[in-house]
């Protein structure tokens, strides 16, 4: 196959559109019909997770929503706290499939900016990884292959409209890439730029132990990086991205939006939220808006009368701002990743409020020295990796 018709363009009333390829097109749509942006999505998410297993050789899996990655992750299993975080632990053989380790810690992470994403596997989709999908919001799914068991039930989903799409694993793109804006060609060199960790022995600060999960961390967050939308920075811990700020044109803006996910991410796993009453009723996608709004009382109080009945069957205590700064003083280790140099000390003091010990970004400043002063103060690690990695 040469093209593919799509549903339509990045809106309804963008038709005619199609992709195409002077050779074979290197994907099949098993199931459901591909619109534009879930193939942005789509190929963008495989490149992810391509990249990230061939660097940490780990299964990896990534979470993907208008061409942004929610979350990137590789295969490892989740605490028992994490899998009650996610509304992972009644899901039976979770612990045996490493593929669906990673797409539930990738899914997992930012359950709000998940809704409706577009996952990605680097490793065949199993039938647990299937089931776990199967029961998110999701609009489709690109993998190298799929189980038998796995593809009867996702081709179910969606009332059998849900989007599979099966990649080839050995495609290469050319090595020159072109996209067209108001009718004006543009061409560059593909960004092959390799990714592992050679890329982080340039350690600038005075403290200069980078322990092996740091260095796992700060891959996650740079792959993660090569494909967010440019502003961007990434948190990782436990080798999965927890916090992702993208499309933003300030750094500091970037920095406190991926350190505000960070800081969600830790408290849905205090006891206090992972003990909340929920209705039996209540569906996956309202216990998640009800955790957010518990959590940083926003636009709805979800503790207060009138209010809590709709979502809990019995009224939760206020979570107050004391125990959730008592919470956030214990997150620790927690890596970042920049996709270019910080211009002003303001983004790690930021960061270290989110648990960040361990720092990566290209260097290039005039104002470096003031940045590694700003790191060696807060007795972090900084790394200077000398890679620029902006994706528009």
């Amino acid at each position: 196959m040469k093209e593919y018709q799509l549903k339509y363009g990045c809106n309804p009333n963008q038709t005619p559109a199609r992709i195409f390829s002077d050779g074979e097109l290197p994907i099949t749509v098993l199931n459901g019909r591909a619109g534009y942006i879930n193939l942005l999505d789509a190929l963008n998410a495989w490149q992810l997770v391509r990249e990230l297993k061939l660097a940490l050789n780990l299964p990896a899996a990534a979470s993907f929503k208008h061409v942004s990655p929610t979350s990137a992750a590789v295969g490892i299993k989740l605490s028992d706290d994490l899998k009650r975080a996610y509304f992972v632990d009644d899901l039976e053989g979770l612990d045996d499939s490493k593929i669906a380790c990673a797409y539930a810690r990738a899914r997992g992470a930012d359950r709000l900016c998940s809704f409706g994403d577009f996952a990605a596997l680097s490793d065949e989709c199993d039938l647990t990884t299937a089931k776990l999908l199967a029961r998110e919001v999701s609009d489709g799914v690109i993998a190298p292959s799929y189980s038998k068991e796995a593809l009867e039930v996702l081709k179910a989903k969606r009332k059998g409209n849900y989007l599979i799409i099966q990649i080839d694993p050995t495609y290469t793109p050319p090595e020159i890439e072109r996209k067209q804006v108001f009718g004006i060609t543009f061409e560059q060199a593909r960004n092959d730029v390799s990714i592992d960790q050679s890329v982080l022995t340039n350690i600038v600060t005075k403290n200069k132990n980078l322990p092996p999960q740091a260095k796992r961390d700060l891959l996650v967050a740079m792959i993660t990086l090569k494909y967010t939308q440019s502003n961007s920075v990434c948190y990782a811990v436990d080798g999965q991205a927890i916090g992702v700020g993208a499309g933003q044109q300030s750094r500091i803006h970037c920095t406190r939006l991926a350190g505000d996910k960070a800081d969600l991410w830790w408290l849905r796993q205090s006891e206090k939220v992972l003990s909340l009453p929920f209705l039996p009723t209540l569906g996956r996608p309202e216990r998640d808006n009800a955790v957010d709004a518990y959590i940083k009382v926003n636009e709805e109080d979800v503790t207060s009368d009138g209010v809590w009945q709709k979502y809990f069957s019995s009224r939760p205590e206020p979570f107050t701002e004391k125990e959730k700064a008592e919470r956030l003083s214990a997150l620790k280790g927690v890596s970042l990743a920049s996709d270019a140099f910080f211009p002003f000390s303001d983004s790690i003091e930021r960061a270290k409020k989110s648990g960040v010990e361990y720092v990566v970004e290209p260097g290039g400043s005039i104002r470096d020295d003031l940045v590694v002063e700003c790191c060696d103060r807060l007795g972090m690690v900084m790394v200077f990796n000398g890679i620029r990695l902006f994706h528009h």
